[in-house]
């Protein structure tokens, strides 16, 4: 960690924050929906990269959730180098981390099992979003504050030790190295030792093992961070986000060949594929909204950014699709009937933001 004066809040970190949860507040369904209704080839292109592929490969939407834990870990600079400034110990940090991770694995299960079967434990689902954050924002706080300068180390031991348990370590009726449905490990572990349910039955993704290659994301978002943290100029920030991209990206292509690239593992492959996009995003967003000062554009995803948690827990609680209906409805009800959910979905959209706006307005900003 650098010693350097506390830097101003950046813009571009909020906006693509915003940007990333736009995605799952409503904006990716209403531009899947476009599919096949528009007869242009390039619209249903961009549909189809919204929505996961069913085992190996990749699409645009497998990157949201990547783009998150990495924004985590960019934030988390910032925000572990304020408590230092301020006097705070690293025993009061790590407190802190770790009751946020034990009210965001709480926020994750309830999130999950609406309603929470709380005297049936084997009906919850334990694995959640909410939950995986807060746990790699604590690993995450641990290795930084005492590995500053060795968080690479940290990240490549993490990443070539879950390729070996997956390549090495046999599993019973499938042997090493299967990364199948049916036989990769991942799966084994999940059904042998996460309690409760899971989602896809044969295994979570957000369950046991895949916990230690995702929270590479969030420690990768801090280097990220105190790239813009430091006091070099604005042009080698850039260069320095750039060249982290380039390399990453190229490293999850190359180890891919091999490795296939898998959202469903989390494969390291997959790892350093969604690590280096989320580089080079935030090198653009920075260099277009911070250094070239072009912010008007970005006011629209800043006010989504700035209250991430309640847009991703009030879907959960708030039908906004209803609402788009009841009040949209008497303005689309003579379109095509195909297009009418289209219009729903978008009106949906629209209800969102404006109710973020509205907590942006009364400067409600909630944060765990």
């Amino acid at each position: 960690m650098q010693t350097i004066t506390q830097p101003k809040r950046l813009a571009s970190i909020d906006a693509l924050r915003g940007f990333d949860m736009l995605l799952i507040a409503g904006g990716g369904t209403f531009i899947y929906l476009l599919h096949g209704k528009t007869q242009l080839a390039w619209v249903d292109a961009i549909a189809n990269q919204l929505e996961h592929p069913e085992w190996n490969g990749f699409t645009f939407y497998d990157f949201i959730f990547p783009l998150f834990l990495f924004l985590a870990g960019t934030s988390l600079s910032y925000s572990l180098n304020s408590g230092l400034a301020k006097g705070a110990s690293k025993a009061s940090l790590y407190k802190k981390m770790l009751k946020r991770m034990l009210i965001l694995i709480g926020l994750g299960m309830l999130y999950k099992n609406f309603p929470l079967h709380i005297f049936e434990p084997s009906q919850i689902r334990f694995g959640s979003v909410l939950g995986r954050i807060g746990f790699a924002g604590l690993i995450t706080t641990l290795v930084y504050l005492n590995f500053p300068r060795k968080i690479l180390y940290w990240v490549a031991a993490i990443l070539l030790g879950y390729y070996a348990l997956l390549f090495w370590v046999p599993v019973p009726g499938f042997g090493a190295g299967d990364l199948s449905f049916e036989g990769n490990l991942v799966g084994w572990v999940d059904r042998h030792f996460m309690p409760g349910k899971l989602k896809q039955e044969t295994y979570d993704e957000l369950a046991l093992l895949t916990q230690l290659p995702a929270l590479c994301l969030t420690m990768l978002g801090t280097i990220a961070g105190d790239t813009l943290r430091s006091s070099v100029t604005e042009s080698s920030k850039l260069r320095k986000l750039g060249l982290y991209g380039i390399v990453a990206l190229a490293l999850g292509l190359v180890w891919s060949l091999h490795f296939p690239i898998n959202k469903h593992l989390w494969t390291s492959s997959f790892i350093l594929l969604t690590a280096g996009m989320a580089f080079l995003f935030l090198a653009f967003f920075y260099w277009i909204i911070d250094v070239k000062g072009y912010t008007k554009w970005a006011f629209f995803f800043k006010v989504i950014g700035m209250n991430s948690l309640v847009i991703y827990l009030a879907y959960q609680f708030i039908d906004f699709n209803y609402s788009s209906e009841r009040i949209f409805k008497s303005l689309y009800m003579y379109t095509p009937e195909k297009w009418q959910e289209v219009f729903q979905a978008f009106g949906a959209t629209i209800l969102v933001w404006l109710f973020l706006y509205f907590l942006y307005r009364k400067k409600i900003f909630i944060k765990i």
